[in-house]
């Protein structure tokens, strides 16, 4: 099932539907996925999205807003080996040992997430700002010092994730030891739908890990392609990892971290047009998830 949170024409709120084929439905609840994961849980919702059947008009939609628009934590991770390995040797670093032990992860800010064709306007102090293909997992349930399938059974399902990044803020930061800070502060994008675990099923792999084809475009040309089944700590390491001691509830969103060849930084801004600027448009798309879009100004 394809969740996504929508702002329709002469309603005063967004609210939740469901998309099935092409077409639109509304929920019959009032407010976004986190307060229905918590209010209903995720079995009743799935129930919920699968009587739906008031049909959404697609020119009613006047905006897709992030999927989650108010999670509580946005974790994201650095799990995919090619990315942090190669990023890595374009500045003539081996890989930390450290990096094969546990997945680690830093906190992002939840409160400036954008949603599908959503404009993202450039930080002011840079000059290198790039994106990032991801792939995130939404928590469905409250869970802590869970493991193995219990750590699975935690996601409700899977969405697109960029983590938009200002590369020569993020460098000039990183040099103090405590994280991106402003370099990710400004925005992510998520969406345009969250889509439950079994309808990934036909493509899954093992716990946490899927063949899907993820592929980036920047103003119509594809610069990126890779596949999530590459991930070295599949997405129930990450569980583990997360809600070691703290707990995870329901609406929290972790980050894989960036698939192999999804960013400029890797890349190279002189192999892909440069770095971001206004008026450049990308599109970030994960099989059998969608095709998530953002325009800069």
């Amino acid at each position: 099932m394809r969740f996504c949170f929508v702002h329709l024409a002469g309603e005063p709120s967004p609210r939740l539907a469901v998309e099935r084929g092409n077409q639109l439905f509304s929920l019959p609840f009032q407010g976004g996925l986190r307060k229905a994961l918590e209010e209903l849980g995720p079995e009743a919702l799935f129930n919920s999205g699968a009587e739906a059947t008031k049909a959404i008009p697609s020119e009613q939609v006047k905006a897709w807003l992030p999927p989650v628009h108010d999670p509580r934590t946005l974790r994201d991770f650095y799990a995919f080996e090619q990315h942090v390995k190669t990023c890595r040797a374009n500045r003539g670093l081996p890989m930390p040992p450290e990096w094969y032990q546990a997945p680690v992860f830093y906190f992002s800010n939840p409160t400036t997430l954008k949603g599908h064709n959503q404009p993202v306007r450039r930080p002011r102090n840079t000059q290198e700002l790039d994106f990032e293909l991801e792939i995130a997992a939404v928590i469905g349930k409250e869970v802590v010092n869970v493991s193995g399938q219990a750590a699975e059974d935690a996601i409700f399902g899977y969405t697109i994730f960029n983590d938009l990044s200002a590369r020569d803020i993020q460098r000039q930061e990183m040099k103090c030891g405590l994280g991106p800070a402003k370099g990710k502060d400004f925005a992510s994008v998520l969406g345009p739908v969250v889509v439950t675990c079994e309808h990934l099923a036909p493509r899954r792999l093992a716990p946490g890990r899927y063949d899907l084809s993820m592929k980036a475009r920047k103003n119509g040309v594809e610069i990126s392609r890779g596949n999530m089944k590459e991930i070295h700590f599949d997405f129930t390491r990450l569980v583990e990892r997360a809600c070691a001691d703290a707990p995870l509830f329901p609406g929290d969103i972790l980050g894989s971290g960036t698939v192999g060849t999804g960013c400029i930084l890797e890349l190279g801004p002189e192999k892909t047009g440069g770095w971001l600027q206004p008026g450049d448009v990308l599109e970030l798309e994960i099989e059998r998830i969608g095709v998530l879009r953002t325009s800069i100004v």
